[in-house]
Parts: C-alpha cells; structure tokens; sequence
C-alpha cells in the first residue's frame, strides 16, 4: 500500500528561496501524517526553479522517479499555469521536468502563458501523470476549456484549499466533472506548510517507482481518495502560520 499526496509544493511561496531544513520540516510531517509519498508540483514560475531542483539532486539518491528523503518517496513534478486560466500539474522523471521547465522560460508571465493545448502536444506520450488542479476553483478554473482538451488530461484535482475555503461540497463538483470527462479524480493537499498535510490523500494498493506506474495506477482507478475530518483545523492552521512566516521573511 502507499498513501500519497499528489499536489504539493517544497516553498512557502513562489517568492522565497528554496530552504532545504524547510523542505525536510515537510517531508517530517508528511510521514507523521501517515504519507509514504508525496509529488512535489511547485510551481513552474517560482523564484530559482532550477536551484531547487539543483539542491534537491545534490542531497537525495534518486530512484525511479522519486527522491528519497528520510523514507519518504518524493516524486518530481511542477505546476504549470496556462493561457485564459487554469493549472496543471505534471509529475515525470526529474530530466523530462527539466526539459520542460527550460521549454518553458518564455512562458512566465500572466499575458504569455503558454496555451493548454501545447502543453498537452508537448506532454504527449510521456511517462508522466498530468492532472488539473482545482478545476473548479473560482480564480482559476478549468471549466472553460474545451472538454476534448480536458479528457486529454489523466485525472482533476480535489484539492484540500478549495475544500477547505468553499465547502466540501467542491468534491462534488469536481467528481461530476470528471464523470462528464471519464476521467478519475485524484487528491492533492496543495500544502505550502507542513501542518497541511493529511488534509487529503490518495490509497494506492501498491508502491510506485515511476510517474507512469502512478498514471497506471490512477487510469485504471486502483486508489480511494481520503478526506480528513481535520481538514478544517489542518488548512486553517497552515494557513494562518503562513501568513507568519512570511511576514518573518525578506524577499528582493
């Protein structure tokens, strides 16, 4: 069995430099929280992307498509925004994230995101799991695209902010768009904090080692979703420590 968080981020935000003692602060409380993994999905646009990665390579083995970090199976991914609106993640091998980040350099700004539909050519036929992010999320949903792009996708995201912020009900929503998509739903805390995690996760009946053994795995629908009853004081409680500590930090 392996219980995994598929939406998760190693910086408190986009603007702060990577920490490697916050990153392992994480990964600690993930394992506390019942997680053998997590897929670590930071955004694409964040401060030093490659310097992150950089650190992560020089201090973990890599395996598979995973870190190893103190026992806990840290997948590599990124999250990507897209032209009129909307995320998505792409979890895959470690040089294919590279690969695509570098891809990607002239995309970084809100008014030059690249289009949905090239991110899903140039993503094609990858050993990777591609999901989208809160699809329902009112500031940056995915409802308006088309739905032959959506179904392209390999599961959406019930992410434990949306959850959190606009009700449980958002589970709903999201389970009747995938139904409409046949796509499956999948579950992701989107933590920037430690104290968020176990806020969801998904129960895969065995380990994965790579990207496309998860796409297996979430395709052919062999994983539950968990909802936390603590969601609400587990959200709430990273959120507010958040805006703390971001209040603590000096950014250029």
């Amino acid at each position: 069995m392996m219980n995994i968080d598929l939406h998760t981020h190693g910086k408190l935000s986009k603007k702060t430099e990577f920490s490697l003692d916050y990153f392992l602060s994480m990964a600690r409380e993930a394992k506390d929280n019942g997680l053998h993994a997590v897929a670590l999905t930071e955004h694409f646009n964040t401060r030093h992307f490659f310097d992150m990665m950089d650190q992560l390579d020089a201090s973990f083995d890599y395996k598979g498509d995973y870190y190893e970090v103190d026992g806990l199976r840290v997948f590599s991914g990124m999250e990507i925004d897209v032209k009129d609106t909307g995320h998505i993640l792409i979890i895959a091998n470690r040089d294919n994230i590279r690969d695509l980040r570098r891809s990607l350099e002239n995309y970084t700004e809100k008014d030059r995101f690249i289009p949905f539909e090239s991110l899903l050519d140039y993503t094609e036929g990858w050993p990777a799991l591609r999901i989208g992010a809160h699809p329902t999320r009112l500031s940056t949903p995915l409802t308006h695209h088309a739905p032959a792009l959506l179904s392209r996708l390999d599961s959406l995201d019930m992410n434990a902010k949306d959850l959190y912020e606009a009700g449980l009900n958002v589970a709903n929503d999201v389970r009747m768009l995938a139904e409409k998509l046949q796509l499956p739903v999948t579950a992701g805390s989107d933590s920037h904090q430690p104290l968020q995690f176990g806020s969801v996760l998904n129960r895969f009946g065995t380990l994965c080692d790579t990207a496309d053994e998860l796409r297996s795995a979430v395709k052919s629908r062999r994983f539950e979703t968990e909802i936390s009853p603590c969601l609400h004081v587990k959200v709430k409680g990273a959120q507010m420590l958040k805006e703390l500590l971001k209040q603590t930090m000096i950014v250029d």
